[in-house]
């Protein structure tokens, strides 16, 4: 394991960590995008199947648990304790534009046709598509605070470190995964105009805003 991929896992797991804090602090999910973390925590779940049949390091396993419990207690918090403070009128982006094609896809194109390894492709196609409705919701409200912002910035950064991390292991180990390669790259792509935002504005103090969706 490299200090890319530690760094990734890290800046992966704070991101989740300041969202839960934000919640918590604030007794508040506004702003947050309840469709997004149900599709975080449907890729958890589909991705970590093999906690059942491969061990790989005490590291990796207590991670995808972290993970897993993290994304449940956050929908729990979304839709249960705190749900008259979401804000569904907003968070409207229709799941069955990415759901069904990410799940034709995963049965089009996988490293074999078993169960696992097409739910393990499920999942690495649906985490590259999973924050647009956060996105969306943002473009549509025209504003997020400023700690929606901090969970989104190490969100992206997470994703940028694990394509320095397949950089290092390909040049180290000769190692490539094409789905995952090109699906973590479409998920940064989608960042992009979000980190401009965020050095040019929220690390100055200001609020980001962006454009309303025509």
């Amino acid at each position: 394991m490299n200090i890319f991929r530690i760094l990734g896992d890290v800046s992966h797991l704070l991101a989740i960590i300041i969202l839960l804090v934000k919640i918590h602090r604030s007794k508040s999910c506004a702003g947050i995008s309840g469709k997004s973390q149900i599709l975080f925590a449907l890729v958890f779940t589909t991705r970590y199947l093999d906690l059942f049949t491969t061990f790989i390091s005490l590291y990796n396993t207590v991670m995808k648990v972290i993970f897993l419990i993290c994304a449940y207690i956050t929908v729990y918090m979304i839709y249960v304790k705190f749900r008259k403070t979401f804000d569904s009128e907003n968070d409207s982006f229709r799941l069955e534009f990415l759901l069904v094609p990410v799940t034709g896809l995963s049965f089009l194109e996988n490293h074999s046709f078993t169960p696992l390894e097409i739910l393990w492709t499920f999942s690495i196609y649906l985490e590259s598509v999973a924050i647009l409705p956060q996105l969306f919701m943002i473009s549509k409200t025209g504003e997020a605070e400023t700690i929606t912002t901090h969970y989104l910035f190490f969100l992206g950064l997470y994703r940028a470190l694990y394509i320095a991390n397949w950089v290092w292991r390909y040049h180290t180990e000769k190692f490539y995964d094409q789905i995952a390669v090109v699906s973590g790259v479409v998920q940064t792509i989608f960042y992009c105009d979000f980190f401009y935002l965020y050095v040019t504005k929220v690390l100055k103090g200001k609020k980001l805003s962006l454009p309303m969706p025509v």
